[in-house]
C-alpha cells in the first residue's frame, strides 16, 4: 500500500490553524449535548419555512420577462452557465440601492461562497514571491488559509477598539519595501470583524484608503456582518467610499438568506490592461480563474438567492431586517448574561468587549485559553467556546476566547453562561505551570 509522508505534500496541510479547526470540530462531536458558544453559524430559524420552489419559480419569472422567454429561462436551472454568474444584475442593483456601491454588473462574480472569492482574488493578485499580502491582526482563518494554500506571505497587522491600526499598515508597507517585497493587498472586516467584533471607526476608512492609493495596493474588503449594525448607526462600506477603485468588495449570504446555498459575491471594478486589446475589468480576470476552480456557481442555488432578494423588492436591507433584529437581540442578551455573572463575581482579570453588533464576543483570561482548558470546560461543564490564538498570525490571543451568540436560543444563552462562569471561577484563577513563560513569549492578549 502507497504511504505518503505529510513532509512531502503541501506545507498548507502543516498549517496550525487547520490542526485547531480540526480539534474543534471533533471536540464538538465527542460533546454533542454541550451548549456551545464555538460555531459562527447562523441562526435556524429564518429558514425554517423556506419556500425554495417560489423562490426558483420567483427568478424564471424574472429572467422570462427580462427577455429570455419561459423556456430559455427554466434552462438556466440546468446548466452549467457563465463563471461570472447568472444574477449579478439583481445583485448589482441591491448593491447599489442598499450600501451605495455603484458597480456595473460585469464587475461582479457570484462564487461559491465568500471563500472562493478570497482564494480567486489572492490568486490575481500575488503573482510574485515578492507580493505580500497584509491582515488584520486578528482575522478570520479562512483568509490565511486561502493564503497557506497558495504559498502567499502574511504580515499580520494589529487592530484596536476602533479597528485595523492605519499607522502600522503604513509602517508594515515600509518595513516591506525595506526588504525588497511589497504589500500587494490589504483584507480587513470593517464591521464587526470575525472573530473579535471589531469595528472600524468612520474616520479610519478614508484613511485607509488614501494610505492604500499611496502605497498602491488594494484593500480587500469582507462585509459578512455589516447588515447587524443597528438602525441609525450603519457607517459606508469602504467601497462606498471607493473613488480611486482600490477595493475589493466581498460578500456572502449566508448570513441574510441560508448557507446551504453556498453563494457569495466579489465585486472588482479595478481595470486590467491586456496586450493588444481594450482593459477589462479585474472581475473577468477572476471568472477566468473559476473556470479551473469551481466552473460555475450552482444555477440553482443563484437562482434561490436572486429569487429571495426580488421577493423583497431586490433591497439586501429589507431582506436581511428580521434577521438583524434576532441576531442584535442575541448578542444583547449574551452581554447583558455576562454581566449578571460578572456582578456575581469573577475571577480578577476576566473580561470582554462589548461590539454593537456581528455575532461574536472576546473574552480574555489571566490563563491560556487552550485545547486543554477548553477539553476542561466541555467535559466538567459541558460549555463549548473557541481559543483565539489560531486568529492571531502574529502569535497573540493565547489567554483570549471567542464567544458566538449567533446559534442560540436566548435561553440557552443564559443557560451557557451560567455553566461558563461556574468553570471560570474553578479554572480561571489557578495559572497552570508554565503559563506565565508562555504570556512573556508572546503576549496575553
Amino acid at each position: 500500500m502507497t504511504l505518503l509522508s505529510r513532509e512531502v505534500l503541501h506545507a498548507s496541510l502543516q498549517d496550525p490553524v487547520l490542526e485547531s479547526i480540526g480539534f474543534l470540530n471533533e471536540i464538538m462531536g465527542r460533546y454533542p449535548d454541550a451548549l456551545s458558544f464555538a460555531p459562527g453559524a447562523p441562526h435556524p430559524a429564518p429558514y425554517e419555512d423556506l419556500d425554495t420552489a417560489r423562490y426558483l419559480d420567483r427568478f424564471t419569472a424574472h429572467a422570462a420577462v427580462s427577455g429570455l422567454g419561459p423556456e430559455r429561462a427554466a434552462r438556466l436551472l440546468y446548466e452549467y452557465g457563465p463563471a461570472r454568474g447568472l444574477i449579478n444584475g439583481i445583485v448589482a442593483d441591491a448593491l447599489r440601492r442598499d450600501q451605495g456601491i455603484d458597480a456595473d454588473p460585469d464587475a461582479l462574480v457570484i462564487t461559491v461562497g465568500a471563500q472562493e472569492a478570497m482564494f480567486l482574488v489572492l490568486r490575481a493578485l500575488i503573482a510574485a514571491p515578492e507580493d505580500v499580502l497584509a491582515v488584520s491582526d486578528p482575522c478570520f482563518v479562512g483568509i490565511t488559509s486561502a493564503a497557506s494554500l497558495l504559498g502567499a506571505a502574511v504580515v499580520p497587522v494589529p487592530e484596536d477598539a476602533d479597528g485595523l491600526d492605519v499607522d502600522a499598515l503604513a509602517e508594515a508597507c515600509r518595513a516591506a519595501r525595506r526588504s525588497g517585497r511589497r504589500i500587494r493587498a490589504c483584507y480587513v472586516a470593517p464591521d464587526y470583524a470575525n472573530p473579535g467584533g471589531t469595528r472600524m471607526a468612520a474616520g479610519r476608512r478614508p484613511r485607509l484608503l488614501e494610505l492604500a492609493e499611496r502605497e498602491d495596493f488594494l484593500v480587500l474588503e469582507d462585509n459578512a456582518y455589516g447588515f447587524t449594525a443597528p438602525p441609525g448607526a450603519e457607517l459606508p462600506a469602504l467601497k462606498a467610499l471607493d473613488g480611486g477603485r482600490r477595493v475589493v468588495h466581498i460578500g456572502t449570504f449566508a448570513k441574510v438568506c441560508f448557507p446551504g446555498a453556498r453563494v457569495g459575491y466579489v465585486v472588482a471594478d479595478q481595470s486590467v490592461s491586456t496586450a493588444g486589446a481594450a482593459a477589462v475589468p479585474l472581475a473577468a480576470e477572476l471568472a477566468r480563474l473559476k473556470t479551473a476552480v469551481t466552473v460555475n456557481t450552482s444555477p440553482v442555488c443563484q437562482a434561490l438567492i436572486a429569487g429571495m432578494l426580488l421577493e423583497h423588492g431586490g433591497s439586501l436591507a429589507e431582506l436581511s431586517r428580521a434577521r438583524s433584529v434576532l441576531y442584535r437581540r442575541n448578542l444583547a442578551h449574551l452581554l447583558r448574561a455576562l454581566d449578571r455573572e460578572g456582578a456575581a463575581g469573577l475571577p480578577e482579570g476576566v473580561e470582554w468587549n462589548r461590539p454593537g453588533g456581528g455575532f461574536f464576543v472576546r473574552m480574555r483570561l489571566p490563563v491560556p485559553a487552550d485545547a486543554r482548558l477548553l477539553e476542561a470546560s466541555a467535559a466538567g461543564y459541558g460549555v463549548l467556546w473557541t481559543p483565539m490564538a489560531p486568529f492571531h498570525p502574529g502569535g497573540g490571543g493565547r489567554r483570549t476566547l471567542r464567544l458566538s451568540c449567533s446559534y442560540l436560543e436566548p435561553e440557552e444563552i443564559d443557560e451557557g453562561v451560567r455553566r461558563l462562569g461556574a468553570f471560570l471561577r474553578e479554572h480561571a484563577r489557578r495559572p497552570r505551570a508554565g503559563a506565565g513563560a508562555a504570556a512573556g513569549a508572546g503576549g496575553a492578549s
